[in-house]
């Protein structure tokens, strides 16, 4: 079964409540009553702000009264409660909103996980060979740092073991262990030496055992890869898009404490409900 199959399989177990804030997108508005159709979740729209939604702002994030009811006046704001409240368990938003939008939002309402700092995205990359793998960070972070590289590791090795069943991470350099140096390089190795991961490590050693076995690094078999750059994890998942045939389905944020996925703004009905069942999938039974 693959990972895709997988999550809709558990999706359709767990029935999770998903929440669209952008449900009369009429992409959006199709897309959920396929969900509801096809018993993968239970999608619902925005509610009437709550109490419950009102009191997630003021004691979970410390604002006023007052201005926590002013943002439960947005969509995105107030699904965000929704989910920070217990009303719904997760959110899918993105499809007509800018994605520094969803991540206000989310950040606001719902919080980091216990350990992060940074938010982050991932894309599940799954090729024509049958091969899946996770891709971080391809849609948020543009320069991150080495502790913003460790909370993208983190994140993304948790994201693995969810839809993977278990996470090998590598930090991706153009250099692998002491073989070159630069700031980029410096940040990848501080990263790998504060997560424990795999890095700094270039692409071949990550992916071939032969070439890690003689690079002295890794075992080669590594299924998240994580990139030094927006730059780098951009142009990677489009080429393996373009020249490999690779599917793409993301990009999906992560590092969160309750699942949120931001859609493309070009995502087809098709994309939503597959980037839907693989964030119901990521709900906690």
């Amino acid at each position: 079964m693959t990972v895709l199959e997988q999550a809709f399989a558990t999706a359709r177990a767990r029935q999770a409540r998903i929440v669209f804030p952008e449900a009369d997108e009429p992409r959006v508005a199709a897309a959920m009553s396929r969900l509801e159709d096809e018993a993968i979740c239970r999608p619902v729209g925005i509610a009437p702000t709550t109490e419950a939604q009102v009191g997630a702002l003021v004691s979970a994030r410390g604002m006023k009264e007052a201005l926590a009811r002013r943002l439960l006046a947005k969509p995105l704001y107030r699904a965000a409660a929704m989910v920070a409240a217990g009303e719904a368990d997760a959110m899918v938003a993105g499809a007509d909103s800018p994605t520094r939008r969803v991540i206000e939002a989310a950040s606001m309402a719902i919080g980091l996980a216990d350990g992060v700092a940074v938010p982050s995205s991932y894309f599940l990359m799954v090729f024509p060979d049958g091969r899946e793998m996770i891709f971080a960070d391809c849609a948020v972070n543009v320069a991150p740092d080495a502790a913003a590289l460790g909370d993208i590791a983190r994140a993304s090795a948790a994201t693995g073991e969810a839809l993977l069943g278990v996470a090998r991470v590598a930090l991706l350099s153009f250099s692998t262990g002491a073989s070159g140096a630069g700031p980029s390089v410096d940040d990848v190795r501080r990263a790998a030496e504060d997560t424990g991961f795999t890095g700094p490590v270039q692409a071949d050693a990550a992916l071939n055992p032969r070439i890690a076995a003689a690079k002295g690094l890794g075992a080669g078999d590594a299924n998240v890869l994580v990139f030094p750059s927006l730059d780098a994890g951009n142009i990677a998942y489009k080429l393996a898009q373009e020249l490999a045939g690779a599917q793409a389905i993301g990009p999906m944020l992560q590092g969160f404490r309750r699942p949120v996925c931001d859609l493309s703004r070009g995502a087809t009905v098709n994309d939503i409900v597959a980037a839907t069942a693989l964030t119901a999938a990521l709900v906690a039974d």
